[in-house]
């Protein structure tokens, strides 16, 4: 099993029943914040277009860390971003995130499979594991 290219062709389909996937990270950010309330409490100043055009973009930064297990710039800055000392995302939150994000695409993805589910979480989970790592560090760790 690709475990790459099973996600890449599931991300695929994903985004192709809409111009750039909108309906799929928008529905998504509906979900997650229908979720909890403390979602819905961090995200209540978010600009959301923004915010679901960076999620486009934060999966080509989760699958080259699945592939190289090198964090490059961009991921880390997330990471920081997150971490308790800046926006304060527990770690929790990044379980009930992966758990929504697999739901929506189960949703928008019609041939989406038990292979393609695992795919999802394998490319998803080292970001994941990096992301709460992050969560009590300084604003100085190195890459």
């Amino acid at each position: 099993m690709d475990i790459e290219q099973l996600f890449d062709e599931s991300y695929g389909r994903v985004l192709s029943r809409e111009v750039g996937g909108q309906g799929f990270f928008s529905a998504f950010y509906d979900r997650f914040l229908a979720a909890s309330p403390e979602v819905a409490e961090k995200f209540r100043y978010t600009d959301m277009p923004r915010q679901q055009a960076m999620l486009k973009k934060a999966f080509y930064h989760l699958l080259a860390f699945y592939a190289s297990s090198h964090a490059d710039y961009y991921l880390h800055e997330v990471a920081v971003s997150h971490s308790r000392v800046h926006l304060d995302i527990p770690p929790r939150l990044y379980d009930l995130w992966l758990e929504t994000l697999i739901a929506t695409v189960r949703r928008f993805d019609d041939r989406f499979t038990d292979e393609a589910e695992l795919a999802w979480r394998l490319v998803m989970s080292p970001g994941i594991v990096y992301m709460k790592f992050h969560y009590e560090r300084e604003d100085t760790f190195a890459l």
